[in-house]
Order: structure tokens, then C-alpha cells, then sequence
């Protein structure tokens, strides 16, 4: 395998540890664009082979993983439908072998509009929740199998620290992220048996591509992030990034039920 690469042909930096998810398959969901595909190019360049699976099109993610000298494959599949969810774990297992580690990145943010919370719509709250709860449920079940099959595994799920600051204006979604911090500890307790961790990473807002399609909603955010930063920089995608590989490697291996936060100090958790 060539050196991995960035996007613009620099080497990628491998991180603490190196090379330490050699022989791992994982599968990320929502991986098709932002963090989800930082996340992709992260853990391929650490040596995982990689699934992005996305409802949108998940080409361009794979094509990078692979210009960077990674492995990867993309499909098609909704967190919300079982059935999609049930056919990228069969291909995932026909292309791969199996499923070492699951990423639930999927989510609804970007596109929310801010305001009180009895303007919102139930609606709402339902659409808000099925993907980024009932998603991540959904993508968890769908793996367990093969992860018990393979003796073990990794689940990382993608929270917000607005489930601990309180994010006023967005309470669906900042309640969503709650019930991923509540999962990740059940699910964790459930699981250990099996061989299988379940940790969380805790971002701050990051501007990441969805972020950038939808200034409007989230300008404010974005500047006032900076400033109630220790680290008074904007976050990016490739920032969540080493607490991902982290979790999903063997430098974790007597963590579970954890949440690691990651947003320049911001929330000192």
C-alpha cells in the first residue's frame, strides 16, 4: 500500500497510532460528505478498509480513501431503513470479510432552522429523531451480529456537546444528542460481554460541508464559537478525527461507555 495522502496529494498524517487498525473493517455511516468523510480518510489511513454508506452519493469519499492508498467501497442506504441498513452490512461482509467497527455519524443539523422551542413541530422532532436516534439504534443492531461473530468490535457514536452546555433554540436536536450520550452508556453495559465497546465523541460545532450549504441557519454559531473557545480557532471535520480513530483502535481497549469531547475547551467535561 502506498504512503496515505490528503486530498491535495500531501501525506496524511497517520497519528499515534500508526498503522494500529490494519486488518479492521469499518463502516461509517453518513460518510459521504464532512465529518463522516474525514472520518473515512482518517481511519483508512490508519489501515481500516472502509464502508461509506450515506443516502447521498458516497463516490467522491471513496475516491479519496483511495487517491490516499486506502480501501474502501461505497453504498447506498438510509440509517432510518432497516432494510438499507441490513444490505450494506451483507456487502460489507461479501467485500470485506466482516464488521470490526461501526461509526453512527449520520445526523440532522445543518439544514435545522434555530428557534424557541414551542415553535417547533412535532414533525420536526420526528424527523430530528428517527435519523440521529432511531438511526443509530437501527445501524447498531444491524451490525451486532457480525461483530459478535468476529469476537468483538467497536461502536463509536457521534454525540454533540450541545447535549452538555444545554444549546438553547435547537431542542430537538440538542435532546437528540442526549439520548445518543444515554445509548452509548445502555448499549455499552449491554455489549461488554461481547467483546464490543461502545464509546461516543462529543464535537463542537465544526464547519464542515453541510455547515457551509447552510450559512444562513447557523451564522450565528459560527461566530460566536471561536470566542468561547480555549483554542479560539474555528473546528473542522479533521479535528474529531483522532478521538474517532482512538476509539475505534486498540489504544482504547479498556474504554467503554465513554464520551470524549472534542471542541478547542469550549465545555470542559
Amino acid at each position: 500500500m502506498s504512503t496515505p495522502s490528503s486530498s491535495d496529494g500531501a501525506p496524511l498524517d497517520e497519528g499515534a497510532g500508526g498503522q494500529d487498525l490494519a486488518g479492521s473493517v469499518a463502516l461509517v455511516t453518513g460518510g459521504a460528505i464532512g465529518i463522516g468523510r474525514a472520518i473515512c480518510v482518517g481511519l483508512a489511513a490508519a489501515g481500516a478498509k472502509v464502508v461509506v454508506a450515506d443516502r447521498s452519493d458516497p463516490t467522491a469519499t471513496v475516491t479519496e480513501v483511495e487517491k490516499a492508498g486506502g480501501e474502501a467501497l461505497g453504498v447506498l442506504a438510509d440509517v432510518t431503513s432497516e432494510r438499507d441498513l441490513a444490505d450494506a452490512v451483507r456487502v460489507t461482509e461479501q467485500s470485506f470479510g466482516g464488521v470490526d467497527i461501526l461509526v453512527n455519524n449520520a445526523g440532522i443539523f445543518a439544514g435545522l432552522v434555530p428557534g424557541p422551542f414551542d415553535q417547533l413541530e412535532a414533525d420536526d422532532w420526528r424527523k430530528v429523531f428517527e435519523v440521529n436516534v432511531i438511526g443509530s439504534f437501527l445501524a447498531a443492531k444491524a451490525v451486532v451480529g457480525p461483530m459478535r461473530r468476529r469476537g468483538g468490535g467497536r461502536i463509536v457514536n457521534i454525540a454533540s456537546t450541545t447535549a452538555f452546555k444545554g444549546t438553547a433554540y435547537l431542542l430537538h436536536y440538542t435532546s437528540s444528542k442526549g439520548a445518543i450520550l444515554a445509548m452509548t452508556k445502555a448499549l455499552a453495559r449491554e455489549l461488554g460481554g461481547d467483546g464490543i465497546r461502545v464509546n461516543a465523541v462529543a464535537p463542537g460545532f465544526t464547519v464542515s460541508e453541510g455547515v457551509e450549504q447552510n450559512a444562513e441557519h447557523v451564522e450565528a454559531m459560527r461566530q460566536n464559537a471561536p470566542g468561547s473557545r480555549i483554542l479560539r480557532r474555528e473546528m473542522v471535520p479533521d479535528d474529531i478525527v483522532g478521538a474517532v480513530h482512538f476509539l475505534a483502535g486498540p489504544l482504547s481497549g479498556f474504554m467503554t461507555g465513554q464520551t470524549i469531547v472534542v471542541d478547542g475547551g469550549a465545555y470542559l467535561h
